[in-house]
């Protein structure tokens, strides 16, 4: 296969600009578009486009090998289980799903179809996995480096969104429309992220998360909340999309010292001896453990830096993977990891309780269904609304 023939699901945001570079991508070729709304479909000008307003009509077209999903996220699930049917692969925005019940659908469904189509990609825009930051600390702790980690602290708050942000979309920042905010729609690369660089999943959750403090929406916008490992290790994990300055600052402790990954840069201040050796056999009350300064290079001497089209890095990664059997950065089947932290989250600072992992999918779905009771329609600031209109109901707008 030369070229792979791209059907785009979706035209909003995402979509737009996927849509808008896929021509920049060695054999990639935009051969339909899918979008509700006719008028986003037409700003697709291309004569050689073809254009449908029902995805079913465009993953049955014989137009296209691939699918790239940008719907809202409801639809994820079933549109990427219908493309997989159809012998499609699947490139889907994050999240793979809204609730963890739907994803772990999605993934049986890929292991069944792979089965009898072995070359069937199913892949995921985590494309925070190509930044050299990230990537490098993941070596680091998987050498070994570190030691035994015993403690995570991500503190992520230049998620930073304005009211004119939530404003941009009728189904944004809604329960019935997007099933969650900052946890669903900012932080699934972070949920992703912390997993797949330490390789360590909580086994408990404890939150604290706000609906509405900084924003007038009917879903959170601050979080906090403390991870319990099977290892005996603690994290931390805060954010927000309502603080500025916002920092972003990645810490892991081990056995051997702490990495900071902060301002682009890892910093790995190592201890010369094990700590829980020195700890546990130190004849000093007070021993000061060696310890050396290290920044550490984030890729081989005189190599050019990567291009900041992350996006872009993941979509090539994908077509290499479908015409070359290439390894995915991101496979799809690990969406659903990210997503069972983040629901894990939601519904402990939600509703006050420690949630255990693996997650109940059925009683998450209910919790969802209590959210858009409780909460739902509720979200004040819309597109082309009068201000004095939204600051009026914001003024009323309850927060728990």
């Amino acid at each position: 296969m030369d070229s792979i023939r791209f059907g785009i699901i979706g035209l909003g945001g995402m979509g737009s600009y996927h849509a808008a570079h896929m021509e920049k991508l060695d054999h990639a070729i935009l051969a339909a578009v899918c979008d509700t709304d006719p008028a986003r479909i037409e700003r697709i000008t291309s004569p050689t486009v073809q254009k449908f307003d029902k995805y079913q009509d465009l993953i049955g077209s014989g137009t296209v090998d691939a699918v790239l999903i940008a719907t809202p996220h409801y639809f994820h699930p079933e549109i990427s289980i219908a493309a997989m049917e159809k012998g499609l692969h699947v490139l889907c925005e994050k999240p793979i799903a809204v609730g963890i019940k739907q994803a772990r659908q999605v993934n049986e469904a890929y292991e069944r179809l792979v089965r009898s189509n072995p070359r069937l990609k199913f892949g995921i825009m985590f494309q925070q996995r190509t930044i050299a930051l990230y990537r490098k600390l993941r070596e680091l702790i998987a050498d070994g480096d570190l030691g035994q980690i015993t403690r995570v602290t991500w503190l992520v708050t230049d998620w930073f969104r304005t009211w004119a942000y939530y404003a941009s979309g009728g189904w944004r920042a809604t329960w019935a429309g997007e099933g969650g905010g900052v946890l669903l729609n900012q932080c699934p690369h972070n949920l992703d992220l912390i997993q797949w660089i330490t390789g360590l999943t909580p086994r408990r959750v404890t939150a604290v998360a706000s609906i509405g403090k900084t924003h007038p929406i009917e879903v959170e916008d601050e979080v906090s909340a403390i991870f319990e490992y099977p290892n005996g290790a603690i994290g931390h994990f805060i954010t927000t999309t309502g603080e500025a300055p916002g920092t972003n600052r990645l810490e892991i402790c081990g056995d051997h010292g702490k990495i900071v990954a902060e301002h682009g840069k890892l910093q790995f201040t190592r201890t010369r001896k094990s700590v829980k050796q020195v700890r546990e056999t130190s004849r000093e009350a007070f021993a000061r453990m060696e310890a050396w300064e290290i920044e550490v290079p984030l890729r081989p001497p005189h190599s050019p830096p990567p291009r900041d089209d992350q996006h872009q890095r993941i979509t090539e990664n994908f077509i290499r993977a479908i015409r070359k059997d290439e390894p995915l950065i991101a496979p799809g089947v690990e969406g659903a990891a990210a997503l069972e932290l983040g629901n894990a989250i939601q519904m402990s600072g939600l509703t006050g309780r420690p949630v255990e992992l693996p997650v109940d999918g059925e009683q998450f779905e209910q919790f969802l269904r209590d959210m858009t009771r409780q909460y739902g329609g509720r979200k004040a600031v819309h597109a082309n609304a009068p201000d004095s209109a939204s600051a009026n109901m914001a003024a009323s707008f309850a927060r728990p």
